[in-house]
């Protein structure tokens, strides 16, 4: 290659690399750019905002060898912008150490490592890695004198206890940043060793409104549900079934061993499917366990151990001071809608649009996407579903300190001319104590600002504010 070829594929610095620069710390980058004009250029290319940019020269410039510089420079250029990075920037800045939790391939290390890319990493699913983090933690932590990101610190369960020390002794913010993939044995070892010390991160799959930043992405709603949101998928364009098929085998093989010593995997996955089955639906742990097989103590453990490791979520039920009765059992949602398909198997948009199911799986998309914006904006709870006794509901019930949001989820194209009706009762209900804001979020088009609620189309769930 020519020296004009070289200095045309330079677009990080605005600058031509001289390849008789020395080797000093100051123009290493300069010297990097010169050796991998590739890399530089696609970096230069997919960085779509100012922060990636920096973050990509200071990897140039930082990293200690030239396989490392060309990873994070891959790393930073092809992330999208994740809604939760500007919670986890905060948190950095707040707390010496800072845990990322999330679903296994949720995208937690990618994220990491392009926000920090000054740090080292370390990767505690290699087994020669664990094996040291686990046989001399003070000899492991003492390697990384900076601090580092530790990823899958589940694996690893005693290290928040040896890093309490150094954190005490060095306290300066956002050193540490730990992974996790299963939030019970993460948050215990956090709570137990870090109390006051660390900031949590949730990180879940990807909204529709971060689905959109990937060149190639789903733009119909069956689509958007039948792929789901983990990364990789869109990522690297796999066949949603393909990949989900084999997160599904290596969750059930690894993961569950792991939080919880089940023995018949095969009934566990039998009761996953069940699961999958009444989603959008309250929990009855009685029918649960005996359409398994199971007693009601084991089906409410395993369900247990769904919610550890981000596969279900439950939204309790809505209390409130009224003179109606409600309902107080919580309803049962996964926090990927693509998951809940290939459960259910379903492998197609055309056996999705006709599947009896398709209106449960909309509600549910509906309540992770608000969800994962509450959740990846530093808000969590406050999220209920109204219903009672005579069956009156919302599906979804926002508590702010001024106000209730009910939401409701209609998986059709066009408004019913029957859909507020609930709605209006639910509002009369809370006349004399609590302003209702109103929203209809339906798998049409276009949006309506009805005289009763706003008609939110599906693909506009995320451009809303529900903080």
């Amino acid at each position: 290659m020519n020296s004009r070829a070289q200095g045309k594929n330079w677009r990080v610095s605005g600058e031509t690399p001289d390849p008789q620069q020395g080797e000093n710390q100051g123009n290493r980058g300069q010297r990097r750019a010169w050796e991998f004009p590739g890399i530089l250029r696609t970096a230069a290319a997919k960085c779509d905002d100012a922060h990636k940019q920096v973050n990509v020269l200071k990897c140039v410039t930082n990293s200690k060898s030239d396989f490392e510089f060309v990873g994070l420079a891959v790393i930073i250029s092809l992330m999208i912008q994740r809604d939760a990075s500007a919670i986890l920037r905060r948190a950095a800045r707040g707390f010496p150490v800072v845990a990322v939790t999330g679903p296994r391939q949720s995208g937690k290390s990618t994220l990491c490592r392009a926000l920090f890319p000054n740090h080292a990493y370390a990767s505690l699913e290699s087994p020669d890695t664990r094996q040291f983090a686990n046989d001399d933690p003070r000899g492991f932590l003492s390697g990384f004198p900076d601090g580092a990101i530790l990823d899958e610190i589940q694996n690893c369960p005693q290290l928040p206890s040896y890093l309490q020390g150094i954190v005490d002794a060095d306290a300066r913010h956002g050193r540490w940043i730990l992974t996790g993939s299963q939030h019970l044995a993460v948050m215990a070892s956090m709570t137990q060793s870090l109390a006051g010390r660390c900031g949590i991160v949730h990180l879940l799959p990807l909204s529709y409104g971060e689905m959109t930043h990937f060149p190639q992405h789903p733009t119909t709603l069956d689509q958007v549900l039948l792929t789901g949101g983990y990364p990789r998928i869109l990522d690297r364009q796999l066949n949603p079934s393909t990949w989900l098929g084999s997160y599904v085998g290596t969750y059930i093989e690894r993961d569950v061993r792991m939080i919880s010593n089940i023995g018949d995997l095969s009934a566990f996955q039998k009761f996953v499917e069940l699961c999958a089955g009444r989603t959008g639906q309250m929990v009855n742990l009685s029918s649960l366990a005996g359409d398994c097989g199971i007693s009601q103590p084991t089906a409410k453990a395993w369900l247990s151990v769904l919610e550890a490791s981000f596969i279900t979520f439950r939204v309790p039920a809505f209390s409130a001071n009224l003179r109606k009765r409600l309902v107080k059992s919580p309803k049962l949602h996964f926090y990927d809608s693509g998951l809940v398909c290939w459960l259910l198997g379903i492998r197609s948009t055309d056996h999705l649009r006709d599947h009896p199911l398709r209106g449960a799986i909309f509600e549910s998309w509906v309540t992770s996407e608000i969800f994962k914006h509450r959740v990846h904006r530093g808000e969590g709870g406050k999220m209920y579903y109204y219903r009672d006794q005579s069956g009156l509901e919302a599906d979804l019930v926002i508590d702010h300190s001024d106000r209730l949001d009910m939401v409701e989820a209609k998986s059709g194209q066009t408004v019913p001319s029957d859909a507020f009706a609930s709605l209006r009762k639910i509002n009369a209900e809370f006349a004399d104590s609590r302003k209702c804001r109103n929203y209809l979020v339906y798998g049409g088009s276009f949006r309506q600002k009805r005289s009763d609620a706003t008609v939110l189309p599906w693909n506009c769930v995320d451009n809303h504010d529900w903080t």
